[in-house]
C-alpha cells in the first residue's frame, strides 16, 4: 500500500511547517510514501467546464494532469494546508476541487479511500481540517485523523509585527511583544503536536492494515453524506 502526502503551502519545504507536520505523520505509518509539495506548481480552480463527464479525465492542462495517477494509485492520502484568512490557502483549494473529475458518472476511482487532514494557522489549523475533510467526504473518503497545529504567521516575519494591532504577536501576546527567534512558532518545536502527528500516522496505518475493505468505507461515508444532503432540504 501507498500513501501520498500533499503540502499545500507555498513556502519552501524547509521552511513551512505544513510540510513538516504532513512528513511526521508520514513517517510515522511506517508504510510506503510519496510527499509532493505544490509549491511552484500551477494548478487552477475548478471552471465547472464539465469536460470530465464523459470519462473523469479532468480537461484543464496544468500540473493536475501529472498528479493523476499518482492520486489514483494512493490508497490514502495525508493532505495539510495553511490557514490564509479564515481558511485552506487557494493552491489547496484549487487541488481539492479538481478532485471533482472523479466524481461522475458514479466514478467509484477514490472511493473507499483514508485520509489525514493537516492544517496550521496563525492561531490554529483547526478550519483548514474541517475543510479538507469535507472535500474528502464528498468522494467517499474517510478522514480517519485531523492534526491541527499554531504556525509561524507571516505577521511575525512581516516587519510590522510588534506595532500592528491587527497582526497575530499583538493579538496572541499583547502590546508591547517584542519578536524573538524563541517567540516564533516551530511546528517542530511543539511536542504535543508532533505527539499528535504520529498518533494520526500510527492510526492511519492500523485501519489500512487491519482488515481494510474500501467498499465498507464508502458505504459508510455514502450514508453520512446522504444524511447530510437530506437535513440540508
Amino acid at each position: 500500500m501507498k500513501i501520498l502526502g500533499i503540502s499545500g503551502s507555498p513556502r519552501a519545504p524547509e521552511v513551512s511547517g505544513i510540510y513538516k507536520l504532513v512528513k511526521i505523520v508520514l513517517e510515522a505509518t511506517g508504510m510506503d510514501y510519496e510527499l509532493i509539495s505544490l509549491k511552484d506548481k500551477k494548478i487552477n480552480g475548478c471552471i465547472a467546464c464539465m469536460g470530465c463527464v464523459k470519462d473523469n479525465i479532468c480537461k484543464v492542462m496544468d500540473d493536475m494532469a501529472d498528479l493523476r495517477e499518482k492520486i489514483i494509485e494512493a490508497d490514502a492520502f495525508v493532505i495539510g494546508a495553511p490557514n490564509y484568512y479564515m481558511g485552506i490557502n487557494a493552491l489547496t483549494r484549487a487541488f481539492l476541487e479538481r478532485l471533482y473529475q472523479f466524481r461522475h458518472r458514479t466514478g467509484t476511482t477514490l472511493w473507499g479511500r483514508l485520509a489525514v487532514a493537516v492544517g496550521v494557522g496563525g492561531s490554529s489549523g483547526l478550519v483548514c481540517c474541517e475543510q479538507i475533510e469535507q472535500f474528502m467526504g464528498y468522494r467517499f473518503i474517510e478522514t480517519v485523523a485531523k492534526v491541527a497545529g499554531q504556525g509561524a504567521a507571516s505577521c511575525y516575519t512581516c516587519g510590522y509585527g510588534e506595532t500592528c494591532q491587527v497582526g497575530v504577536p499583538v493579538m496572541v501576546h499583547g502590546e508591547g511583544v517584542k519578536i524573538t527567534d524563541d517567540l516564533i512558532p516551530d511546528v517542530t518545536k511543539q511536542p504535543k503536536l508532533i505527539a499528535s502527528a504520529q498518533k494520526a500516522g500510527k492510526l492511519l496505518k492500523h485501519r489500512l492494515t487491519d482488515d481494510y475493505d474500501s467498499w465498507k468505507v464508502a458505504e459508510k461515508l455514502q450514508k453520512i453524506m446522504m444524511e447530510k444532503f437530506k437535513s440540508s432540504t
